[in-house]
């Protein structure tokens, strides 16, 4: 396993970050444990997850559950794992228990670290912007639990990049380390991020942790399992899949070029970005985990890489994307 650093943090993270929001409503907890177990068997030290996984509404926490249970089976599990979790979505009807005021800072991570069974979480990620509170009620609250021993390092996900810079200028005032992370999707389809995100947590130091790295699985080789009669699409990923069945049809061309699966090239190349730390690959089962695994060892080239681009074109950096 290769290890890089979280942002401009110290923090040493797996340059796969395993999600397991199918714990739980995908994947009983047995599997669940079992496929923890074998991530760090792989040297996958990185894990996230949120306070709203489990399968909706009745189901908020279950995931974190399904985590405290398996730290507490001990063996150095905790110590081993790099944990994030997040906060922000509404937990029940009650107003106060949702977005990043300081009260529910302080109230979900209680809970978080009670479900998860630990006295500390290494990354505390606010899940969404809160355009209703102020950084500075944020970072006092957020500098509150650093100094309690509760959080160490601070993350964002879904943030814009003059989010970014606007908090993290706040935290600077306050000499306080402020975001070393941003969870943002990016994958070969979706790379919006490309034009503001990404400049800005370059020029902060704030590491980019890929979410959805196959653009819900249309990025896995769809036309092939189709064609093999292996898969059968839901009509929202068919719908996808036909409104840019050319280019799928020419990346599984090439990935088949290449020798190598798509899900693997698809991962190997936000792997080969500068600003990604590690994209979050989320298995339901164990064969998925291993099969993720594969990307590690595909080395695209720089003829690659632009192949890439050409089939799925980025975005330059604003404003010359849409301007001179």
């Amino acid at each position: 396993m290769e290890y890089t650093n979280l942002g401009r943090s110290g923090l040493s993270v797996s340059r796969l970050c395993l999600g397991t929001m199918n714990f739980g409503p995908e994947t009983d907890e047995a599997t669940s444990h079992s496929i923890m177990d074998a991530a760090l068997g792989h040297e996958i030290n990185f894990f996230d997850t949120a306070n709203r996984y489990g399968g909706g509404e009745g189901n908020f926490g279950k995931t974190e559950e399904i985590i405290g249970r398996w730290f507490a089976k001990g063996g150095g599990r905790r110590e081993k794992v790099v944990l994030a979790t997040k906060l922000f979505g509404p937990m029940d009807p009650w107003p106060n228990n949702k977005g990043v005021s300081a009260l529910n800072i302080r109230r979900a991570c209680d809970a978080s670290l009670k479900r998860l069974q630990t006295d500390y979480i290494d990354l505390y990620q606010m899940h969404h912007i809160d355009r209703s509170t102020p950084w500075e009620e944020v970072w006092q609250a957020m500098e509150v639990l650093v100094a309690q021993g509760k959080i160490l390092y601070v993350g964002s996900s879904n943030f814009a990049g003059w989010n970014l810079a606007q908090a993290q200028a706040e935290a600077k005032s306050r000499n306080f380390m402020g975001l070393v992370s941003e969870q943002s999707i990016y994958n070969l389809i979706v790379r919006d991020i490309e034009r503001e995100v990404i400049p800005a947590a370059r020029n902060l130091g704030i590491g980019i942790i890929p979410w959805s790295p196959l653009n819900g699985g249309i990025l896995g080789g769809v036309i092939k399992k189709e064609r093999d009669s292996s898969r059968r699409l839901v009509s929202r990923s068919k719908e996808a899949l036909d409104a840019r069945r050319p280019q799928i049809e020419a990346y599984e061309t090439f990935c088949e070029g290449l020798g190598h699966e798509p899900a693997d090239v698809a991962l190997a190349w936000l792997l080969a970005q500068p600003a990604v730390t590690a994209p979050i690959i989320g298995p339901r089962t164990m064969d998925q985990l291993t099969q993720s695994l594969k990307a590690l060892d595909v080395h695209l080239s720089a003829d690659n890489l632009a192949t890439l681009d050409e089939i799925f074109p980025g975005y330059k950096t604003a404003p010359e994307d849409y301007a001179w």
